[in-house]
């Protein structure tokens, strides 16, 4: 029917081509102009990981629709099999990584708990359907772990994608973010940021300050600013260079007292910061960043492979909880017809 539509057009063969592959793709064409108008005004933000990422979807079907053979429509059937196995076997080996190199923590148990999500998800529809009851609630999980799951997807996606993005310019800030203290002593997470920040330094001759940012947690005997200031300056960074946020505890007040510091110290003229933190925290600092109304480019240091994991799940969990509103609504969407169904039948 598709073809016959196209050759009673009366076009040339070439043309005949042209039109159907436009025709093909034209469902891809909408995300994809919104993603490439949104990411060039904005790229810190968490819509253009859900515009990529829908722009793809629909590359990879459309594709296979078009060319696929019948040994793809089994490849995807296997994938979709094997993926609760291989993901929940993975996910659970790390929180026991984790356990053992970091020690228990509720944050070590994140994996564990996202592979339990999975289990479930894929459990739910086998239970639901020897259930009445149970098979109504099964649109509602369905719709939710659809949207976790592209959700999840986009991020981790988009997120490195951003974190590879060329940086070339000189900074007159360089925002180094806290990450817990070994005694008065920087931990390995928050030496390899500043070790990231210094080499970013040394890369535009020494010049720009350092924002050293980070308040005293309840088990810390000095404040994380106190602490990277001594780094520093052990590696031959003078204390003028270096400017003092002591007062946060999140991520957000890292961001927002050091834009303050920075304002005042810039005297409220324009100026470039960078933002030094672990790769799986940079795109969420970008996306803070961004709504504090603060031009800065998130730059990561490394994070070692086995920690990875978790710490992108703690990511994820709080651009979430960011972003929620997409859960309610799909919630609402569900619960409306039953809500008339129950009034109609009092």
């Amino acid at each position: 029917m598709f073809e016959a539509f196209i050759k009673d057009m009366g076009l040339t063969l070439g043309w005949q081509m042209l039109v159907a592959y436009v025709l093909l793709f034209s469902p891809a064409l909408i995300p994809g102009i919104l993603f490439v108008h949104s990411f060039r005004k904005e790229p810190r933000q968490f819509r253009n990981a859900l515009y990529l990422l829908a722009t793809v979807l629909w590359l990879v079907l459309l594709l296979l629709m078009r060319f696929g053979q019948m040994w793809t429509v089994y490849v995807v059937i296997v994938l979709f099999a094997l993926f609760p196995v291989v993901t929940c076997t993975f996910l659970t080996v790390n929180s026991i990584i984790v356990i053992r190199n970091n020690g228990f923590s509720l944050t070590s148990l994140l994996p564990i708990a996202l592979a339990l999500f999975i289990f479930l998800m894929y459990c739910i529809p086998i239970y639901a359907s020897q259930d009445g009851l149970f098979l109504e609630v099964l649109p509602l999980f369905f719709f939710e772990g659809l949207w976790f799951s592209f959700t999840f997807v986009a991020l981790l996606f988009y997120s490195w994608l951003y974190r590879i993005l060329p940086r070339h310019r000189r900074y007159d800030y360089i925002i180094i973010h806290g990450a817990g203290l070994d005694g008065e002593k920087p931990t390995p997470l928050l030496a390899g940021r500043i070790n990231r920040a210094l080499e970013l330094w040394k890369r535009q001759d020494c010049c720009g300050k350092f924002v050293a940012s980070g308040g005293q947690g309840d088990d810390e005997v000095v404040t994380e600013a106190q602490a990277m200031r001594g780094y520093l300056m052990e590696h031959g960074v003078s204390q003028e260079t270096i400017l003092m946020e002591d007062r946060s505890r999140t991520t957000w007040e890292n961001l927002k007292y050091s834009q303050m510091l920075m304002n005042a110290d810039a005297q409220y003229q324009d100026y470039t910061a960078a933002m030094v933190t672990s790769d799986f925290h940079v795109f969420r600092c970008a996306e803070y960043a961004h709504n504090l109304g603060l031009k800065a480019d998130g730059v990561g240091s490394h994070t070692g492979g086995w920690y990875w994991p978790t710490a992108f799940i703690r990511e994820f969990a709080a651009i979430t909880k960011a972003h929620f509103w997409p859960y309610a609504v799909i919630a609402a969407l569900w619960f409306i017809p039953i809500f008339f169904q129950l009034v109609s039948c009092a």
